[in-house]
């Protein structure tokens, strides 16, 4: 690889080392092996169920935590735009009918136009545009002028915002909130510490002056609604965590103008804005998995069971840090370990049998001082989601673990057959404990498994590039912590991933 001086400064000013883009393009040439799959996680084996005594006892745990001034913060990745939402859509307005396909999305959006929460919205903006309301046009058969003025600039510019400053939810007084207002609103029903509640958003750059600006427009009214008040900070994504797109002959792709081209390197680079929070306690939960205040009460619960449940697992890793680092824990107190480990953390370790006291408490050292999550598992019904397997490790142990189908062999019929057994999903519903033993904070990219990135296939200006994922941020960027699954309820995952899931029965306030 030969590298201009031109190239080299515009490394420089990325933060990007030479040694990290060779590194890249060897993972392109080399490509980024399977996981090993021990099995999927299901209830009994990977999967806590836990009951009700079990349930009581992590609220009642988590709510002294809050009372005894616990450190706290919601982490929410709000950076993406929300063209996704409104696919069919743009299909539509961009597309030669007139007329929606009968059952098509746009044609069950306009028969349920008083259903959306933005209804009087996008009101504003057909009569601005038009001189009728939506309802009007839809009358008129000016099916693309009603659905261009959702998505397209002139109209609400739906299309090109970020989810987060969509209107969510319609309130029986005719209040609307965003996606953004009901994170507010969760994170004080479950989040807050002597009357504060902090919130953490990653913004893409160019958003960041429009989450300003709707940030202090209703941080007063929710603060006064809910009797809080909030700490909320912001970060962008780092433009070192960028990855240089390749050739198909593997080589650095480079614009008109010569210049390597980078793109952002997916969610999992956000693990370096995680690390830079100074919290201990962090829940992250996707900006889209949001409901209005009358359903709310499962997710107040669940979320205040996990997040109990961590605390109660860092009390016992707690204790059997200091005995192990105390010098003195017993044969009996070893025993209780290694059943924490296998049972509580579901690590399999099959050289246990064989170690010496010495090299039991060191490795039990190694495995408990780690970052700690507690992530919430929905049993499967079809939704789209990342899976928890339990999957072998660099050393030789399997530990549970979130994968997208694309870090499973499918040529591999075994691991195959543990896919199709496969009984739940990740929600993106977890909390984290980042500090160690000693109070100080984990640096969480040391805990982050390289080999668990992926490659795909995109294009610029009609040439075709590879493009580099990290490993995404509860999958491979939290390999190495010790995680558990613990089931919750379908009514705690309520995403918004089309326009038209606004109108599910569980988004209409």
């Amino acid at each position: 690889m030969n590298l201009t001086e031109k190239d080299t400064q515009q490394l420089a000013s990325k933060g990007i080392s030479v040694a990290k883009l060779q590194a890249q393009l060897n993972d392109f040439r080399t490509g980024f092996p399977y996981l090993k799959l021990a099995g999927s996680a299901v209830k009994g084996n990977g999967i806590q169920q836990l009951n009700v005594a079990d349930e009581d006892a992590a609220v009642a745990r988590w709510r002294k935590y809050l009372v005894d001034g616990g450190d706290v913060q919601k982490f929410v990745p709000a950076s993406g735009a929300a063209s996704r939402m409104f696919k069919d859509l743009f299909s539509f307005v961009n597309g030669e009918a007139d007329v929606p396909a009968e059952g098509s999305a746009p044609a069950r959006l306009i028969a349920d136009l008083d259903k959306l929460p933005f209804k009087a919205e996008l009101d504003a903006a057909t009569t601005r545009l038009y001189g009728m309301d939506a309802r009007a046009l839809a009358d008129a058969a000016r099916y693309k002028d009603l659905i261009g003025a959702i998505i397209l600039p002139q109209g609400m510019n739906y299309g090109q915002l970020p989810k987060a400053m969509l209107t969510f939810h319609r309130y029986s007084d005719g209040s609307t909130r965003t996606s953004l207002e009901e994170q507010f609103a969760e994170g004080a029903q479950t989040a807050a510490v002597n009357g504060k509640v902090k919130v953490h958003f990653t913004v893409s750059a160019n958003h960041r002056e429009l989450f300003e600006k709707k940030i202090a427009e209703v941080k007063p009214k929710m603060e006064e609604k809910f009797g809080v008040t909030y700490d909320v900070t912001m970060s962008e994504q780092k433009p070192a965590t960028d990855t240089v797109a390749a050739t198909p002959e593997n080589e650095p792709f480079r614009d008109n103008d010569g210049m390597i081209v980078f793109r952002p390197g997916g969610h999992g680079a956000l693990i370096e804005n995680l690390n830079d929070l100074d919290s201990t306690v962090v829940f992250i939960k996707n900006i889209d998995n949001v409901v209005p205040d009358s359903r709310r009460e499962s997710t107040v619960r669940y979320k205040e069971i996990i997040a109990g449940e961590l605390i109660l697992i860092h009390d016992a890793i707690e204790r059997y840090l200091l005995l192990l680092k105390g010098g003195q824990p017993t044969d009996a107190d070893l025993a209780e370990m290694k059943r924490f480990v296998a049972e509580k953390l579901c690590i399999l370790e099959p050289r246990l049998a064989t170690m010496d006291k010495a090299e039991l408490v060191q490795w039990l050292v190694k495995k408990f001082e780690r970052p700690l999550r507690v992530c919430g598992m929905v049993r499967n019904e079809g939704e789209p989601g990342g899976g928890p397997y339990i999957a072998y490790n660099a050393d030789g142990s399997a530990s549970p673990q979130i994968l997208e189908s694309s870090q499973i062999d499918k040529n591999d019929a075994q691991a195959m057959g543990m896919m199709s057994h496969a009984t739940h999903f990740n929600p993106v519903d977890l909390v984290c404990y980042l500090r160690d033993s000693n109070g100080g904070k984990f640096n969480l990219p040391e805990f982050v498994d390289p080999a668990t990135g992926f490659i795909s296939e995109k294009s610029l200006g009609g040439r075709e590039l590879k493009a580099l994922e990290l490993p995404g941020l509860w999958n491979g960027a939290m390999s190495d912590w010790n995680t558990v699954f613990v089931e919750v309820p379908a009514s705690t995952f309520n995403p918004v991933k089309t326009v038209n899931d606004l109108l599910r029965p569980v988004h209409q306030a």
